[in-house]
């Protein structure tokens, strides 16, 4: 299990996540983050589920769309879980410790990211990817 360095955690001390952050945002592996919406319009994966969130991969960019309602919390584990599934989804030669990540997988590496970096901002996002090996 990794551990992130504790003091690589960095706090936001207004505790609110702001999607504007995100959007435009430059990832490694030359992704980067088009857009991000909060909607109140309920969201459906692939094979017609509710989900929480879905991302749209196009070349090297996403467009993510998460389902308003959530607390903090849930919305930062969510920013964590859709933008490493995303990354590593995309990438050509993902890092072999995130290549076989089944959808359990980057939700448990959502939530260490989350209990150890704190809540998801870019800052915490590029140390979560550089943890998994993305550069």
């Amino acid at each position: 299990m990794f551990l992130y360095p504790a003091d690589e955690r960095i706090p936001n001390p207004f505790h609110l996540i702001d999607p504007s952050s995100f959007e435009n945002l430059q990832l490694r592996g030359g992704f980067r983050i088009v857009r991000l919406e909060i909607t109140s319009e309920p969201l459906i994966d692939a094979i017609g589920r509710q989900a929480i969130a879905r991302t749209t991969i196009i070349g090297n960019e996403f467009n993510i769309m998460i389902r308003g309602g959530l607390t903090e919390e849930e919305l930062s584990v969510t920013l964590y879980h859709e933008i490493l599934e995303a990354v590593t989804v995309a990438s050509d030669n993902p890092p072999a410790g995130v290549r076989m990540f089944k959808e359990s997988d980057f939700e448990r590496a959502a939530y260490r990211a989350n209990n150890e970096l704190g809540e998801a901002s870019p800052p915490t996002i590029d140390l979560m990817l550089q943890s998994h090996g993305f550069r």
